[in-house]
This record gives C-alpha cells, structure tokens and sequence, in this order.
C-alpha cells in the first residue's frame, strides 16, 4: 500500500486521541502533509469511524487543490472527516504545518463555549505563538466560514480554540501537533480554575515579547 508509514501515523495519534481523553469518542480528528501519485496533499482520518478499528486502507488521502464538488467523482474508499476543509485550508496557509490534531478536549471545549480568547494569565500561553490563545468565531462545522474563521485566529499561531467546539494544533509532525493539542487543554483546565477564584493577572505584553523570545527554543522535558 501507498504511504503506509503515514497512514499509520495517523492512525496512532487517533488512538491516542481516546486513550488520552484528549478526544472522546469519534470526536476529532487527526491529519499529516504527504504526497500521493505525485499530488500534494494530506492524509485524515474518514468520517465517523471508531479510532480502534482503524486500517491503513481507511485513511483518506485528498489534494490541496480538492473542492467539495470533485470529491463524489473520486474513488475514495471512505469519506474524509466532515473537517476536511479546514485542514486544508490550514496546509494551504502554513507553510511549516506538517501535521494538524483537531480535539474536543474538555477543558478547551468549555472555554470555547464563553467564545473568548486565552489571556497571558501564565506564560505557557506563548506555546502557542503568541501571547494569547486566540478563539476563532463560530461556524457551522464542516463549512468553508469556519476554515475561514480559523485561519484568522491562526494568525502567527500554532494553536487556537473553535468557539462551542473545541481546539486545533499544527505542527512540524504529528507528534508536536499533539503534544501543543495537550498544552492548550492543560492551559485551559488551568485557566477554568483560576477564573473560580476570581479574574487572574494578566502578564504584561512586554513580558509575554520576552517569553516568545525564549520560547522559540523551548522543548518539553
């Protein structure tokens, strides 16, 4: 089979979207960058389809340059998630995007619902890119305005929320794109409970400046 080490890859990391809770369910999605028949494009998990039963042969692979209209005419073997468009668009977009984790993750998913952005009420917020966590405005899912909605929130970000639906990550693999899905749910499950207490402080733009500076280089232990 034809990109097969890809198709696994992706298969893996939707595994583990279940096994780490980051994702419940059939919720979610998984996508890396690759190249078929010479075409450039992305390989995503299908639609509605259990993590756990996932083959190689499931994995859907689309063009860059694939509209809605052209997808009945090819010989798909699965249908590609309903997010298929926003991946796309993020690919097109970002250049060093290689592979892209879409979550519902519990704490990201509420504070999505508040339709607000992550302030810099601690500096692992700059994970992400920048010194908030920007929350792109709600679309239906699946539609080209969402695609458009994220890619404005993805402005020199690697990472954002979707209002009333959760989060997205990119990154240079799969393995980085998930790690970054973790640090945002973490940031908000830190952020749903600071804000029991009260509003938090918010650290200054110059000092969030300085923590971008610092972590351009920075990697997990």
């Amino acid at each position: 089979m034809k990109n097969l080490q890809e198709r696994e890859e992706v298969i893996k990391y939707s595994k583990k979207l279940n096994s780490s809770n980051l994702s419940p369910l059939r919720s979610g999605n998984i996508s890396i960058r690759g190249i078929q028949n010479d075409e450039e494009g992305f390989f995503i998990t299908p639609s509605g389809e259990k993590y756990d039963s996932l083959k190689p042969e499931d994995i859907v692979f689309l063009s860059l340059n694939t509209e809605e209209e052209s997808l009945n005419k090819k010989n798909i073997h699965k249908n590609p998630s309903s997010e298929w468009r926003f991946h796309q668009e993020i690919y097109r977009n970002k250049t060093d995007a290689k592979a892209i984790v879409h979550a519902h993750s519990p704490n990201a998913t509420a504070v999505s619902s508040h339709r607000k952005s992550i302030p810099a009420f601690h500096y692992m917020v700059a994970l992400a890119g920048g010194e908030d966590i920007k929350c792109a405005k709600y679309a239906t899912f699946g539609t080209q305005e969402l695609s458009k909605n994220i890619i404005i929130a993805l402005k020199d970000r690697k990472a954002c929320l979707m209002a009333n639906h959760g989060q997205v990550a990119f990154g240079k693999n799969l393995s980085t794109a998930f790690e970054l899905a973790q640090e945002v749910e973490n940031i908000c499950h830190q952020y749903v409970i600071a804000l029991k207490i009260g509003l938090p402080k918010i650290l200054s733009f110059e000092e969030m400046k300085k923590i971008l500076d610092k972590v351009k280089n920075y990697k997990s232990e």
